[in-house]
């Protein structure tokens, strides 16, 4: 695959393998994308690609421009991509999971699934205090620094906070089974995110 695509998670199921061990697997919908600009210099290019339509009054004026420009239809998601081998790309073309192969190992990014604000414990895998009679330290965090010198908390501390909705990428995944009439694509073990949130995918 010369440059990325965008999909989205569908779910997860499992497969048997000929020796009947059951291997975990994610289902995703991937592509197909038009590739809607191209810059380049001469050792790189950015290629942006969009995924799904969506009607042009749904998105800003900028945005319907540049589609306009280069004669395009309107598309939801856009990314870009950096691509070395982009002499065959031009505006306009489609990208689909016809460039992978079964067995081929490709990597995935997206957003984690949100938990909201969590405390030391669940966020950090701190140890809770002692839980017997007369302890006043159950959950607590314990000291945080010292008072007098440096008197103030270290950026990065690790404190209770938001956990989760953060990009996370995965690399090197197994592609159990491709689908190229329906663009589905069976991948081996977990990927980042609920069902219907939209995926990254690149291979190196």
């Amino acid at each position: 695959m010369s440059i990325g695509i965008i999909g989205k998670k569908i779910g997860m199921t499992q497969i048997f393998n000929q020796q009947g061990y059951a291997i975990p697997a994610t289902v995703l919908k991937v592509g197909p994308c038009t590739i809607t600009q191209i810059k380049g210099n001469k050792e790189y290019a950015n290629i942006q690609i969009g995924y799904e339509y969506i009607q042009p009054n749904k998105i800003s004026k900028p945005i319907m421009g540049h589609f306009q420009i280069n004669k395009l239809p309107c598309f939801k998601h856009l990314i870009e991509y950096k691509s070395n081998n982009w002499d065959k790309l031009s505006i306009g073309q489609i990208i689909n999971i016809s460039q992978l192969n079964k067995n081929d190992y490709i990597s995935i990014s997206g957003i984690s699934i949100g938990k909201g604000f969590s405390g030391y414990q669940k966020r950090h895998n701190f140890h809770r205090g002692p839980m017997s009679h007369g302890s006043k330290n159950h959950r607590q965090p314990g000291s945080i620094g010292a008072g007098t010198t440096p008197g103030r908390v270290f950026p990065g501390k690790k404190m209770a906070g938001r956990m989760g909705n953060k990009k996370v990428s995965i690399k090197n995944i197994s592609i159990l089974n491709i689908d190229l009439q329906n663009n589905i694509l069976i991948i081996k073990g977990s990927v980042p995110g609920k069902k219907g949130n939209i995926i990254y995918i690149y291979q190196k």
